[in-house]
């Protein structure tokens, strides 16, 4: 079986991969050996370029880079680009619709013991909501690689969110896996309740999935690796087969995987949804599975979710 990896490593690999293209421009926020797109710099140093601590103007300098036709890659840590430059990618990549991506790592609380200050739990939140942003958390590494892949194809502004902690390889084992910018993939057929998850939470909802059949409750999985645009097909597809539906992500439950899912269950087929997430609070310093654990963002707690999602359902 594959050594555990996390999409944060397995990002530089691909951006470096795919640096024979030299249309892509690398930007990093002195965060390079964090980000791991010193991968790309030491291979292609010509096209690398270090902005400092300034994630600001490092989003200017993209943005102007931009203008000339090329691919721009924008690293720093979810809370730098997201947060601190969030004024900047607004207006000076998404209102232009500038054909840059935005690279967020040690998101969320697996950031561990880099404490609350760096823990960034609303950054998909926060690219969601920017018009025209294509917003992609991916599960693990094959996943992170074809969506390295997909965003540079894809000519606009994207964010792309990363982890820190090294995660189990979930897709690689699907005989018919495809990537698909806003098309979520169903990782598992169920009857009674769909576990719909982005990022390092898919593995906690197939690992759910599996807790939940020892119970004789038969648990669909959906690995929705895109935010935005969502995949309202497969979500709805599920309501309707399935009747309930339980969201997992190392996000705040508000305006992330969860709200988008709810929104599009609410006005087209209303079922019961559940939310399994940092629950609006802020995260502590401590060891990455530990904070895990604390939130609830595990299996069991997912399981525990669908139980009472499946008691919800309309009589």
């Amino acid at each position: 079986m594959p050594e555990k990896t996390s999409t944060r490593v397995a990002y530089g690999e691909a951006l470096a991969e795919c640096g024979a293209n030299k249309n892509i421009v690398v930007f990093d926020a002195d965060l390079s050996i964090c980000t791991m797109s010193c991968i790309f710099r030491d291979k292609y140093p010509k096209r690398f370029f270090e902005a400092g601590i300034a994630e600001a103007n490092m989003i200017g300098m993209a943005a102007g880079v931009a203008t000339t036709g090329k691919i721009v890659f924008c690293n720093s840590f979810a809370m730098f680009t997201a947060g601190r430059a969030y004024d900047q990618i607004r207006n000076s990549i998404a209102y232009p619709h500038l054909n840059v991506k935005i690279i967020g790592t040690h998101a969320g609380l697996s950031a561990g013991e880099d404490g609350p200050t760096h823990q960034c739990v609303e950054d998909l939140a926060l690219m969601r909501a920017i018009p025209g942003m294509t917003v992609i958390c991916p599960s693990d590494t094959n996943e992170t690689k074809a969506a390295v892949n997909a965003v540079i194809k894809y000519n606009g502004p994207c964010y792309l969110r990363l982890g820190r902690l090294p995660v189990d390889p979930v897709t690689n084992n699907k005989e018919d896996y495809h990537f698909k910018i806003g098309k979520g993939v169903l990782m598992c057929q169920g009857r009674d309740v769909t576990l719909i998850a982005t990022g390092i939470m898919v593995q906690e909802a197939m690992k759910a999935a599996k807790l939940l059949q020892a119970d004789n409750i038969s648990a669909r999985v959906i690995d929705m690796h895109t935010i935005k645009p969502i995949d309202q097909e497969i979500i709805l597809k599920a309501a309707i087969e399935t009747g309930a539906i339980v969201t997992a992500e190392e996000h705040n439950i508000l305006g992330g995987l969860g709200g988008a899912v709810a929104e599009v269950v609410a006005e087209v087929n209303p079922v019961p949804v559940l939310r399994v997430g940092v629950n609006d609070r802020f995260g502590h310093s401590g060891p990455a599975l530990k904070l895990m654990e604390r939130y609830g963002l595990t299996a069991e707690h997912i399981s525990k979710q669908a139980k009472i999602a499946i008691k919800m359902k309309k009589a």
